[in-house]
């Protein structure tokens, strides 16, 4: 079993939430097909939305909507929000062996964060849920108009106001929006398989590992919050 008390409140876990911790797939999608339907359109129910799936949305809906010819992207949005927070929110089940992992965390020394693109109340209210708000030292994410989502901003505004050392945090998440983020802040990124993203764009986006199984990343965070403390910056 593997214990993390082996490190102190210096070290930290950044983890985005869709596609990571929690598989927002369905309620996201739905989500979006009641958008479309409320606009007055009947949605493609084979057209693949998953991309949609990490990055802040209102930066995203005008391409969701064109193959629709519908331009109210503001309206949308407004449709989404409420939607999401009344019914999409709680179609959002944990991915099999992430508690195990954000409990070993949270009963060490180790501080733990959300960094999603996710409006943070949003957040709270799904990991509220599922009864894991309290793992976390803080639940970190965009504002509640969606600003503030972009991964390297959020991460460094996470690092800076939460006082941690770049050489002593890590970034987990499924696509290269969190990679990304976590290089331009000098934090080593973890890759997961299970989200959203996959291989290719993760090993693209230069993820530092990639694991295809929650019980592969709690290795992998023990190895690379060790390899943080010994070689700060150097690739693993």
């Amino acid at each position: 079993m593997t214990s993390f008390n082996h490190f102190d409140s210096s070290f930290a876990v950044l983890f985005d939430l869709d596609g990571t911790i929690v598989d927002s797939r369905q309620g996201i999608v739905s989500t979006l097909h009641h958008v479309i339907r409320t606009l007055g359109h009947e949605p493609v129910l084979t057209r693949d939305l998953t991309w949609v799936v990490g990055p802040p949305l209102a930066e995203l809906m005008a391409e969701v909507l064109a193959p629709y010819g519908e331009k109210r992207v503001d309206e949308a949005v407004g449709i989404y929000r409420e939607r999401y927070q009344a019914v999409g929110r709680h179609q959002t089940p944990i991915f099999p062996g992430m508690v195990d992992l954000l409990q070993k965390l949270a009963a060490s020394p180790v501080r733990l964060f959300t960094a999603t693109s996710k409006p943070a109340f949003l957040a709270k209210d799904i990991l509220q849920g599922h009864d894991i708000a309290g793992l976390f030292d803080c639940i970190c994410g965009a504002n509640a108009d969606d600003s503030g989502g972009e991964k390297p901003e959020l991460i460094e505004k996470i690092m800076r106001e939460q006082n941690l050392q770049a050489n002593r945090t890590i970034m987990i998440g499924d696509r290269r929006f969190d990679i990304a983020g976590a290089h331009a802040n000098h934090l080593r990124a973890l890759g997961v398989l299970w989200g959203y993203g996959g291989e290719a764009e993760l090993t693209q986006a230069g993820a530092d590992y990639l694991c295809e199984s929650p019980e592969e990343l709690t290795a992998a965070v023990y190895d690379q919050l060790s390899a943080t403390s010994q070689h700060a910056g150097a690739a693993h």
